[in-house]
């Protein structure tokens, strides 16, 4: 019985500490669940934020939802979309609201920064309307991932961001252009900072940021750093190659840095190295065989640079990569390696604009993998492989520009995966092998053409070759002779074209095919010989933006001149034709750019051009156009207009006072008119204005130092013109304009003196130009993308079609400046055309004109210079054009080559320079005396007075001016000259 009552005694024990044990884990449990729940001051704080802003979702996107949907007020905070809690505190420790569409002003008193706890932020994709970075970042100082990337962010970046040293992640990417006012940026000191403070740090994006400064050194020392991404930044000055050699960095991208120097280092074994991209920098030198040691790489991109070299045979070695661009760095020489076919993972394979040679190595077809397959242009010599259809997976390729030849089509068209095909400028003698173009079914884009196609082809191409491709959506020909004849109006020509270009292919009818293609969105039949009339069906295609009619002998156009509102028209180029009457414009809401100039349109600019709201580019250069310039274009450039040319037509009255707002105006050009008046006051609100060409007109003002303000300024023409007054303002201000690199205030009546210090703030003609960087020239929106400018150059009025960034000329001849030439002009070592002719300069030639390096055409005739041309100019290398005629100068002509081979001209009329020293110019000569010079000038007299007396016969009639001419001259020339010639010959010596 004992035992019984202690079993049950036992029974009893047991089940009470199970249920106590039951009953504790339920406490904990409800325990548990309640600290998970969020903090009231963090769920009041996330919703105090979502009310802060609009959600402002596109229409189109109705795949995403929005996160803060979830957000409400009776639930709990840890389960909203977006949040994430701590497990065992319930604090806000995470909070993605990545493209959740938010639109407002990230305040710096935003309740954002009382969520303390917050390990993760990404605020990425929203709209932030040009808030500043907040500086009260640096209160979250727990956080380990920051994301404010492409979020409408704006301002310069606080290095209070810098405090929050436990970071590993920073994404401040800009949704802006660094150039733009509405881009981030940093100060000098912000890139020292955040090495030294943030350690820890492993992916830093700061893409589109303006940096505007060089990388430190410090760089290197960040030993976590796994992903940098500095594209698009203004970066300048040396990149620290020890970046590249940080061994636990994987993915490196710096892109469109074109100040940006560098090399590549000497690379090592122990590196992650996956993805390398330099693209779009001044980075030069070879291309190292230590490249072999990236063994991870996948991807290697080291394009539109300056590397030069032969391609390294130990690239070979990189048996993971998949994608190789090498492209457009011009000085890659030699022939491709044989060791490329080792990478048998590559999908594209990208070696054009470069200067390769040879064949290409039967290697290549290892590619299994390979999509794209870009050679071209380059120096490639031979066949490429016959057997090139083995590439079955090949999308793209490009040879177009090189030397290949050979029967290379009959392969091409066995690769069904193909969709674009570019062959132009090739020898390839199997051009009828696109009659079996049928094979490729899915066929999308061809390009083909030739550089000399009557050598290449004995006859025309029939377009109807193509006709088998149903689903062409780009058809690219240059350069072969193209018929359309066999195509009918009924024929079953791929409607899926998007995009057609027929250019240089000796088309003369307009092909009519065309109005059936609904789908085509770019036609370019430029440099044709298509005459007659642009049919009125063609501005009715419903998404056709771009096309191109130049440089053929059309006259006019069928139908209607209506304007279709409907029309997508973007893009329309009428250049270079034999256009007359009013100027057409097919205007539509959307036309960006149009361009009719070299035609004869007549009439006057229509009021219509104003209502075309999006109009960022008009040239109506080169035509007969006559009247006013419309008050209206006030409204286009104070919208959207950035390029105006009005040169060269007959447009009368005054520049009107239009530009007050023209903030986006970047080029405006009415030389060559019949314009009169001042300058306006209102260009002073033309900040963006590069180029401001008002040449050959009868403005009448003084110089426009008003307008010395704008910043971008870099061309200036007012030549030919009634401008007056000095160069120099009387107030004692400097010149102004701090990037101006040509001006031209050529023949008009300026007058004074150039103080010695006057071209002391010329700062863009100054710095030596880096012989690394890439050639640049000032952009316009023609096709062609450059602004062009007629200029006296070498002694010859000629158009350039694109102007260097670094190209600087001063053209201050046919005035009546007088006084020294200022020694200043010495500093000004950028300076390539420097034209002082036809003024009053007095004092001798500036020696300092000797550290003019770059100088190439040197004008100083028709002054009074006195002294000796310095010796030291000899040395100027560059020198093609000399002139110092009709001067005071004395001496002898400097030994350099340069002057010995100037033409005799330049340096007649200085009585007092060295026969001798001419001798090797102008042959055995000697200097005219006194009474040779009088007796010349009478020769010149008489011969005038011939001229003079028929020239005087026009008036009342030719027949009475050449008669009365014959007998002044022949019959009584004594009593004439005794009379007339030696009064006028005293008249001289008086003087």
């Amino acid at each position: 019985m004992k035992a019984f009552l202690c079993n049950q005694k036992m029974s009893f024990l047991l089940r009470s500490i199970s249920f106590l044990f039951f009953v504790s884990c339920l406490l904990n449990r409800f325990v548990s669940s309640t600290q998970h729940l969020c903090h009231l001051d963090e769920r009041d704080a996330l919703l105090e934020f979502k009310t802060g802003f609009l959600i402002k979702k596109p229409l189109l996107d109705v795949d995403s939802g929005i996160k803060t949907e979830s957000w409400v007020i009776k639930s709990d905070c840890c389960s909203w979309d977006g949040i994430t809690c701590a497990a065992k505190s319930g604090r806000v420790i995470g909070l993605d609201l990545s493209f959740n569409y938010l639109y407002g002003k990230l305040e710096s008193n935003s309740s954002l920064f009382k969520l303390l706890h917050l390990r993760d932020l990404n605020l990425t994709g929203n709209n932030f309307n040009g808030s500043s970075i907040p500086a009260q970042f640096d209160k979250l100082m727990k956080l380990e991932t920051l994301d404010l990337s492409d979020s409408s962010l704006s301002g310069q970046i606080p290095v209070n961001l810098l405090q929050l040293t436990k970071l590993v992640s920073l994404h401040l990417s800009s949704s802006f252009y660094p150039d733009s006012s509405s881009s981030l940026s940093i100060d000098e000191s912000f890139l020292h900072l955040l090495a030294q403070n943030l350690r820890s740090l492993r992916e830093l994006d700061m893409s589109n940021v303006n940096i505007s400064s060089k990388i430190p050194h410090e760089f290197s020392k960040m030993r976590s750093l796994r992903s940098l991404d500095l594209s698009y930044c203004n970066l300048c000055g040396k990149f620290p190659s020890s970046v590249l050699l940080i061994p636990s960095l994987q993915s490196i991208r710096l892109i469109n840095n074109p100040n940006l120097r560098g090399n590549l280092p000497s690379f090592r074994e122990n590196n992650s190295l996956l993805h390398l991209t330099i693209k779009l920098t001044a980075f030069s030198g070879p291309i190292p065989d230590s490249i072999s040691s990236l063994k991870h790489l996948i991807s290697l991109t080291l394009s539109f640079s300056h590397f030069t070299g032969k391609i390294p045979f130990s690239l070979g070695n990189l048996s993971h990569l998949s994608i190789l661009n090498l492209g457009w760095n011009f000085n890659l020489v030699g022939e491709i390696p044989s060791s490329i076919g080792n990478l048998k993972q590559l999908t594209i394979f990208y070696v054009s604009g470069n200067t390769l040679s040879g064949n290409l190595p039967a290697s290549i077809l290892n590619f299994t993998q390979l999509r794209e397959l870009w050679l071209s242009p380059n120096q490639f010599t031979g066949s490429l492989p016959p057997i090139i259809s083995q590439f079955s997976k090949l999308e793209s390729f490009a040879a177009d520009a090189s030397s290949f030849n050979g029967a290379i089509l009959s392969s091409l068209v066995k690769i069904p995966s193909l969709t674009k095909i570019f062959l132009r400028y090739n020898q390839f003698n199997d051009f009828a092998g696109i009659s079996n173009i049928s094979l490729l079914p899915n066929l999308q884009t061809i390009s083909i053409g030739s550089r000399n196609y009557n050598k290449v082809y004995d006859s025309e191409v029939n377009l109807n070759v193509f006709l088998p491709l149903k689903k062409l959506d780009w058809l690219s020909i240059y350069g072969i002779p193209l018929s359309t004849a066999n195509i009918t109006l009924d024929s079953d020509f791929p409607s899926s074209l998007e995009y057609l270009v027929l250019s240089g292919c000796n088309i003369t009818k307009f092909p009519e095919f065309v109005r059936y293609e609904r789908n085509l969105q770019k036609l370019d039949l430029s440099n044709n010989k298509i005459k007659g009339q642009v049919p009125d069906w063609l501005w009715r295609l419903p998404k056709l933006e771009h096309v191109s009619l130049s440089k053929n002998s059309l006259s006019g156009f069928n139908g209607s001149l209506k304007v279709y509102l409907e029309s997508q028209n973007s893009f329309v180029d009428l250049s270079s034709n034999a256009f007359q009457g009013p100027l057409f414009i097919p205007s539509s809401k959307h036309l960006q750019y149009f361009s009719g100039s070299k035609n004869n349109f007549t009439g006057e600019i229509p009021q219509s051009i104003c209502g075309v709201n999006s109009l960022e580019g008009l040239d109506l250069s080169n035509n007969n156009l006559h009247g006013s310039i419309p008050w209206c274009l006030e409204t286009l450039v104070m919208t959207s207009l950035a390029y105006l040319n009005l040169r060269n037509n007959r447009l009368s009255g005054i520049l009107p006072e239009i530009f007050h707002h023209a903030k986006s105006l970047m080029s405006l050009d009415v030389s060559h008119n019949r314009l009169e008046g001042k300058i306006p006051a209102s260009l002073v609100g033309c900040s963006a204005l590069e180029v401001l060409n008002v040449g050959s007109n009868t403005i009448k003002d003084m110089f426009p130092f008003h307008l010395n303000s704008l910043q971008k300024l870099q061309v200036l023409v007012l030549h030919s013109n009634r401008f007056h007054g000095t160069l120099r303002n009387a107030d004692g201000v400097w010149f102004g304009f701090p990037h101006l690199k040509i001006i031209d205030v050529s023949h008009n009546d300026f007058s004074g003196t150039l103080p010695s210090d006057y071209f002391l703030n010329w700062t863009a003609m100054y710095s030596k130009r880096d012989n690394n960087m890439e050639l640049e020239y000032i952009w316009g929106p023609s096709e062609a993308g450059y602004y062009s400018l007629v200029l006296m150059n070498k002694g010859v009025s000629m158009e350039m079609e694109r102007i260097l960034t670094t190209y600087t000329a001063i053209d201050f001849s046919g005035n009546q400046l007088h006084g020294p030439i200022p020694d200043s002009i010495g500093l000004l070592k950028e300076l390539h055309i420097l034209n002082m002719s036809s003024n009053a300069f007095t004092g001798h030639i500036p020696s300092t004109l000797t550290n003019l390096t770059n100088l190439e055409s040197l004008d100083l005739s028709q002054n009074k210079i006195s002294g000796e041309i310095p010796p030291e100019l000899g040395t100027l290398s560059s020198l093609e054009v000399i002139n110092v005629s009709h001067n005071q100068l004395v001496g002898s002509i400097p030994q350099g080559t340069q002057f010995q081979r100037q033409k005799c001209s330049s340096y007649e009329g200085n009585l007092g320079l060295n026969a001798l020293s001419l001798k090797d110019v102008c042959g055995d000569i000697k200097a005219p005396t006194q009474s040779e010079l009088v007796e010349t000038k009478e020769e010149e007299e008489e011969e005038a007075l011939s001229w003079m007396a028929a020239g005087l016969g026009f008036a009342p009639g030719v027949v009475f001016g050449l008669v009365m001419g014959h007998i002044v001259v022949l019959y009584k020339h004594e009593w004439f000259m005794k009379v007339f010639g030696r009064r006028k010959q005293r008249t001289i010596r008086a003087r």
